[in-house]
């Protein structure tokens, strides 16, 4: 089954993990995640919380950037959160589609793909 939501019907831990995530905090972002968790990111594996925690501090840290939600679906399987990006990086603007696994209510893995 798949539904359609917004921002505000999206699990807490979602809503944390991006909002953290686009503000480089790393403790908000690793508190969201089981301790083994992967996050894919550019077709690169980040494993764990050292791995996670130092990919959020550097990720697109030389860029400036606004984001706007596109659109979620949650289904049976997890939650799938499209944003736009606009900013000074290669190219000014991206779609992003974040698919997200859940462990109970904690993130698990997290794939992050145009």
């Amino acid at each position: 089954m798949t539904n359609t939501t917004d921002w505000d019907a999206l699990p807490k831990t979602v809503r944390t993990f991006m909002t953290a995530l686009d503000a480089r905090e790393v403790d908000q972002v690793l508190a969201t995640l089981t301790t083994d968790a992967v996050v894919t990111d550019e077709g690169h594996d980040y494993k764990g919380h050292d791995e996670i925690g130092a990919w959020v501090a550097t990720a697109a840290s030389e860029y400036t950037y606004t984001t706007a939600l596109t659109g979620a679906t949650t289904t049976d399987a997890g939650v799938d959160v499209g944003q736009h990006l606009e900013g000074n990086f290669p190219g000014g603007v991206a779609d992003l589609r974040y698919r997200f696994t859940f462990d109970g209510t904690v993130i698990s893995r997290v794939v992050i793909e145009p």
